[in-house]
């Protein structure tokens, strides 16, 4: 354990994974011994055993109060609208603009509501629901949402649900039908969500299409997200890598969180609210804990709780110090800007701020914990629900109240930490409200205004995934449950993922040979999620992880795609099973230490030789081929090795571009007059353009180009020596406005010269055709075979762009 430096509060950290799983243990008992010598602790008379019952009791009838209504008249819509009594739709439905991209026609609140149906211990029911979303929903729609909301609600409700199936199975001997359906809809999820990805910052974009992934042209100026937007995927992805072997999600998780932690203002390590992810620019620098950031901070420290990677503990201490110093006023916190952070930017809070004591009490700072929570109580009682908006002397801002589970959250977790039955009057006080002001006759609706009880057509799925649950777990005692949730963090959309996920961090391939192609097969050498489970439910912590799953384990070979050179274990494996390792200015020889060895030796080099052609396949597939004919029929082509750009339109199977090419005037194409000559010699019109890198953007030169008349453009590097063939191809990125019509590719300086060469050696104009090089090559394999009188489905490409 290490001081911090936080004002009154101490933070947890451990020098070593296996000892996690005690964080959240240890977070307790430091805070319970603090509040025992503390004044902090509120007087209040002990609740009744027979009260908090009956009050656990209240709590499941409210939900199943909502969850019925939902099932018996929305189902399968995402939502319930509790006024109009029945479902909402999206498409269907009156739109309510981007309050809309929550949803998705995927049946939202019953996948959302999965796993609190187990906290209930409604296993039948459960079981019913997970034979309904594996029948019902599914996922290839022509429609745009909201990658935040469909990472927390719907991959997270599905993992959280897959895991819960296979613990069902193992702990009380049902659902031996399911072979984890779930996992896999959470797979396919997931994949359609990666296209969001594709930014040259690695942050993801707020919005992708279903189907058509950011293809969409509604999704063409697409360029702005929120911080908590982007930063609230990585404890979904990883526990989806983790659980199918699939590393793509957690890596490109990481490199968001990476990505956003670079971008933190270094004077004050505050973040800003809006940036654009493909610049990285701020374009909102109000900083706090509320609205378009609050679950930034909240996975930062989760990540580090579930992962066990100690720099998301630092990072989340650096700016947790930073929201002390600056933003917190005592119990109040109010905006500041994050390159002025003496300067506040508003004088409300919102209610999504709520959460803060919660994430306070987890990272064992339980002193201002109390404050702000007791500060939000106070503004719940004076207006008998906590507004969406309000002043620092507590008059309402923005009247709405959409039954969000924050304030009832960090109760629950102040509950846990301290024993104090405060809290469950507290808990008490929120229950009877909404029973008060927000139940109808078809489950519970919002309220549009609390000063006059007005309710709003809506009921948002967190209100089962989140109120509902907390205030269930609130009143009830450890025996009442299923499962022991201190074994599993809570998702920010109260989504349970067992801290053995981190045992999941290392997942083995192998190669399997089909008729048709090779394919890759993931096979753990770590336990499956039926193992993630201790073998009695009460099983102690202490037993429930040991030791950690090892990145090879005894009598397992090491593939040749686990294969890291930098891990030390790796490279006494391969040296074991006699590889001989070079590397530059060493050579070091192994020798087989036995014939099983051996043996292995063998069958990874051959893993090695697959895999190389694979990556080379995929490699191809990217590249893009300038082929130039050197014969005025145009028989005779050469195709040169070029890269593409992120900004300019794909050209997909057979599309091509073909033009003579000329070169730009001035070279480097970054002058307003580009081409524009007085005898029309150099006249860019039809024409496929050469321009040298450097003096201004990529995608400058690209539109300079296009407005010129250029039907496509060649960027050539301007690098003596630099070749395709000894530095890896990268695709140009633009700055997030995608006006470029024309297609744009790169050349080393090598490739060009080549180009260059041909260029001066022929009298008569040089013409090129830009196209993908995978399909150059088979155009090529088709001639061939035309040529030696053999049948190919191949064809020469006839589809100009």
């Amino acid at each position: 354990m290490s001081s911090t430096g936080m004002s009154n509060s101490t933070s947890i950290s451990f020098s070593s994974a296996q000892r996690l799983v005690f964080t959240f243990l240890l977070a307790l008992l430091i805070m319970v011994a603090s509040v025992l010598s503390s004044d902090t602790a509120m007087p209040t008379q002990n609740m009744s055993h027979k009260e908090r019952t009956e009050l656990r009791d209240e709590a499941r009838d409210m939900f199943y109060h909502a969850y019925r209504a939902y099932m018996e008249n929305a189902y399968p819509a995402d939502e319930l609208m509790p006024l109009s009594c029945k479902g909402r739709y999206r498409g269907v439905t009156p739109s309510r603009g981007d309050m809309d991209d929550i949803l998705g026609n995927f049946s939202m609140t019953l996948v959302d509501t999965l796993d609190t149906l187990v906290l209930l211990g409604d296993f039948t029911e459960f079981e019913h629901a997970v034979k309904l979303v594996i029948r019902d929903v599914q996922f290839d729609s022509d429609i745009i949402v909201s990658v935040f909301e469909t990472n927390i609600r719907m991959v997270g409700g599905l993992l959280s649900a897959h895991i819960l199936s296979e613990y069902l199975q193992k702990q009380v001997d049902v659902m031996h039908w399911y072979k984890g359906e779930l996992l896999e809809m959470a797979r396919e999820l997931g994949y359609r969500l990666l296209p969001a990805f594709n930014t040259s910052t690695g942050i993801p974009h707020a919005r992708v299409n279903l189907r058509n992934g950011m293809k969409d042209p509604m999704l063409k100026k697409s360029r702005e997200t929120c911080t908590a937007c982007a930063g609230t995927i990585l404890l979904e992805f990883a526990a989806l890598s983790r659980l199918t072997g699939d590393p793509i999600f957690e890596v490109r998780a990481h490199a968001a969180m990476d990505a956003l932690w670079k971008l933190r203002h270094r004077g004050s390590d505050l973040m800003g609210t809006v940036l654009n992810v493909h610049s990285g620019d701020w374009v909102r620098r109000d900083s706090g804990v509320g609205a378009g950031i609050d679950s930034y901070y909240e996975y930062l420290f989760k990540s580090y709780v579930l992962l066990g990677d100690d720099k998301y503990l630092a990072r989340f201490n650096r700016h947790y110090n930073a929201v002390m110093k600056y933003v917190s006023e005592g119990p109040m916190l109010l905006d500041v800007l994050m390159h002025r952070p003496h300067a506040k930017s508003r004088n409300f809070m919102d209610s999504l701020l709520a959460f803060w004591p919660g994430l306070q009490v987890l990272s064992g700072d339980l002193k201002p914990a109390v404050q702000t929570h007791e500060m939000l109580y106070q503004v719940m009682q004076m207006h008998n629900l906590i507004p969406e908006a309000f002043t620092v002397d507590f008059q309402i801002h923005w009247g709405q109240h959409h039954l969000r589970p924050e304030f009832i959250e960090s109760t629950y977790f102040l509950y846990r930490a301290t024993g104090d039955h405060h809290y469950l009057q507290v808990g008490k006080r929120a229950l009877k409200t909404l029973q008060q002001y927000a139940k109808v006759s078809c489950g519970y609706a919002a309220v549009n205004d609390v000063r006059t009880g007005k309710h709003e057509d809506r009921m948002d799925s967190f209100v089962l995934s989140e109120t509902f649950k907390y205030l269930f777990l609130l009143f009830s005692e450890p025996q009442d449950l299923i499962i022991n949730v201190d074994e599993f963090v809570f998702t920010t959309e109260a989504h349970l993922l067992p801290l053995s996920i981190a045992q999941l961090g290392n997942a083995t391939f192998s190669f399997r040979q089909s008729d048709e192609n090779n394919v890759l097969d993931f096979m753990r050498t770590c336990p499956s999620s039926n193992k993630l489970f201790p073998e009695k439910v009460r099983k102690p912590l202490r037993n429930f992880i040991t030791g950690s799953c090892p990145r090879t384990s005894s009598g397992k070979r090491l593939s040749a795609l686990d294969f890291q050179a930098s891990n030390a274990d790796h490279l006494r494996a391969v040296y074991d099973m006699g590889i001989t390792m070079v590397s530059v200015g060493d050579r070091s020889q192994g020798k087989a230490k036995s014939h099983e060895e051996g043996e292995m030796g063998l069958q990874f080099m051959q893993e090695m030789l697959e895999l190389t052609k694979i990556q080379s396949m995929n490699q191809l597939a990217q590249l893009q081929a300038v082929a130039y004919a050197t014969d005025e029929k145009l028989q005779d082509w050469t195709a040169l090795m070029a890269g593409p750009s992120h900004f300019s339109p794909e050209l997909i199977g057979e599309q091509f571009v073909e033009g003579d090419v000329i070169l730009a005037n001035p070279l480097r194409a970054c002058g307003e007059k580009l081409n524009q000559v007085e005898d029309g010699a150099d006249d860019a019109r039809g024409k496929v353009l050469v321009a040298e890198r450097g003096d201004c953007t990529f995608v400058s030169k690209a539109r300079l180009a296009q407005k010129a008349g250029a039907v496509a453009l060649i960027v050539c590097d301007n690098v003596p020596g630099s070749s395709g063939e000894t530095q890896p191809m990268f695709a140009m990125s633009g700055d997030g406005t995608d006006d470029v019509l024309i297609p744009v590719v790169f050349m080393y300086n090598v490739e060009f010269s080549k180009l260059a060469a041909v260029m001066k050696r022929y009298e008569h104009p040089l013409r090129v055709r830009i196209m993908q090089m995978v399909e150059f090559k088979r155009w090529q394999l088709a001639k061939e075979g035309r040529q030696n009188g053999t049948t190919t489905s191949a064809q020469k490409p006839d589809r100009e762009l």
